[in-house]
Parts: structure tokens; sequence; C-alpha cells
């Protein structure tokens, strides 16, 4: 008989672990909890407690009891996470942060040669797109008083040539986050900006997409001004992203450890400037004169290539 109730016993009980570790584990997953060491060490614990009302509780008794923690454990762990912070552990509730890396960077290009339709995409996916994202997500991020971080570039803080549609969307960018920084503090919500240098990824685009783009260009230009900078001059326009590429980094780590450190940092910092050099152009732009600072910026970015217009005016003053 007693052999008997015992079976009965450890068959409810095992149905018991089956039904609420199913749960627990489904909604664990669901919410990515499950890869919380805190997560782990709990659910160790439920296992071991039901064990032990099975041991020393072999009634309803130690059953209601492991149901309790059991539902009291799902509960918690339903919407709630744990994210380490400087070697703490903060708990998170709704959402913590949101990151806006959109970018896309077109066909480099004096200012003037730029079509239209290349400020509008900048403007449309480097600035205006992250003020929306912001703007949808702000409401949560006061509830939680947590982070907004934009991916702006270095181009978005010194004046690059060939970069005037791409530069003057991030700058945009760079401007709206320090304002958000200021206004949304109050709320409890940190605000940072990343300017970083150059870094290898997709945003120059492919061959294909500069041909088109080249095509484009070619298209809508006017006569007179196709005529002054010349074909040869708009057709070497491209080769600035070969030389982007090849002097760019390949590891991102700088760039991923900074948004970690903006995510999960006690106090993180406004501004960040992973990459080679970053900080130190940003550096001579803001603190030295600008005659000085244009200097170093043609030093770095110039070419031999001249537009047709000012190579036939150099070669007849020459001939004078």
């Amino acid at each position: 008989m007693h052999h008997s109730e015992a079976d009965s016993s450890l068959s409810i009980y095992m149905g018991a672990v089956v039904l609420y570790g199913g749960t627990i584990l489904y909604r664990a997953k669901k919410n990515c909890v499950e890869k919380a060491t805190p997560f782990s060490w709990g659910l160790l614990l439920l296992l071991a407690l039901g064990v032990l009302c099975f041991a020393t509780l072999r009634s309803y008794l130690g059953l209601s009891l492991f149901s309790l923690m059991c539902f009291l454990f799902c509960i918690y762990t339903s919407d709630q996470a744990l994210l380490p912070v400087d070697r703490k552990a903060v708990l998170i509730t709704d959402l913590w942060g949101v990151v806006n890396n959109a970018g896309v960077l077109g066909l480099p290009g004096d200012g003037e040669l730029l079509p239209m339709h290349s400020y509008k995409q900048c403007m449309d996916v480097n600035f205006f797109g992250p003020v929306e994202v912001s703007k949808v997500f702000l409401p949560l991020l006061r509830k939680s008083k947590g982070r907004l971080i934009n991916i702006s570039s270095m181009a978005g803080g010194i004046p690059m040539p060939g970069l005037a549609a791409y530069g003057a969307s991030k700058a945009a960018l760079s401007m709206f986050s320090g304002v958000m920084r200021q206004e949304l503090s109050k709320w409890g919500i940190k605000v940072s900006v990343l300017h970083p240098s150059g870094f290898r990824t997709c945003i120059q685009g492919t061959p294909e997409l500069w041909n088109k783009e080249e095509c484009t260009l070619l298209e809508n230009l006017m006569p007179d001004v196709k005529q002054d900078y010349g074909e040869d001059y708009i057709l070497k326009m491209k080769m600035v992203l070969n030389a982007m590429s090849s002097v760019s980094g390949s590891d991102l780590s700088p760039v991923l450890s900074d948004i970690l450190h903006a995510l999960l940092a006690e106090r993180p910092c406004g501004l960040y400037t992973p990459g080679k050099n970053a900080y130190i152009c940003l550096l001579i732009f803001w603190y030295t004169p600008l005659w000085f600072s244009d200097f170093c910026i043609r030093k770095i970015f110039s070419t031999s290539d001249m537009p047709s217009a000012l190579r036939a005016a150099e070669k007849e003053n020459k001939n004078i």
C-alpha cells in the first residue's frame, strides 16, 4: 500500500516538474534570459527544492510548496533580466537601450556635383531614420531611465572633402544627440553619440552601385558644370572609396566595446571616439585655428586631380 502511494506521489511530482519546468523554460526563452547565470542557478535551486519536498514531505503539502515556488519563479523570470554593469547586477525591465546604427554613404564627390537625391537619401537614412526611431521608443526609455545611443561619424564632426551629403547628415545626428542628452537628462535617460574613424563595413557599397550612381550623376549634371569639371575628373571620384577601404580598420571591437560601455556603464560618456586617431583629429579641428585644421585636412585628403577648367587655367598661366 505504501509502495503504491509512493509511486503515485512520484508520478504527481514528475508531472509537476515537467509542467512547470516546460513553462519556465518556454517563457525564459521567449524573454531571452535563458543565458543569464542567475537564471541557471535559480533553476538548479528550484530542482533541488523539488527533490527536497518529495524526500521530506511525500504528500500534497510538499507538492503545493513546490508548485508555489515554481509559480513565483515563473513570474519573476517572465519580464525581467539581469545585465552586468561594472561587476554588479542591475535589474532591467521593459526597454533599456536603443542603438541607432543605420548609415548610407553614397558616391563621394564635390558638393556641387552631387545630385539632390544623394543629399535626401543621406538625410533620410542617417538623420531622419534615427530621429523617428528615437521618438517611437522614448516613452519606454523614460519609464526605464535607459540609454539612447547614436552612431555618427568622424565626418559628422570634421568637414571632409567629398563627403558633403554624408557629413551633413551625420553632423545633424550629432547635434540631435547633444540636444537630446541635455533635454532627456531630467528623465534619467543617458544619451551617447559615437564618432568612429574609418572601419571596413558595407557602407561603401559595391562597384555595381558606384557605377549606377556615377551614371545618374553624369546624366543629371548641367552641361556647363560638366564641362568645367571634366568627365575624367568626375569618373575618378569613386577612387576615394577604394582609398577609404584600404585605410579602414577591419577590427570592429573598439566600436562594439564603446557601445557596450554606453549601454551598461553606470556613468557612460556623452561622446565616444573609437578608432585610430579619431579623438586626435577632433581635437585638432576644435582647438586649433581654422587655417591650420584646413591645412591638415587638405594634406590628408588631397589628390593630384583637378577639374578641367582649373587645369586649363593653370596651363594658360604658365604659358604667359
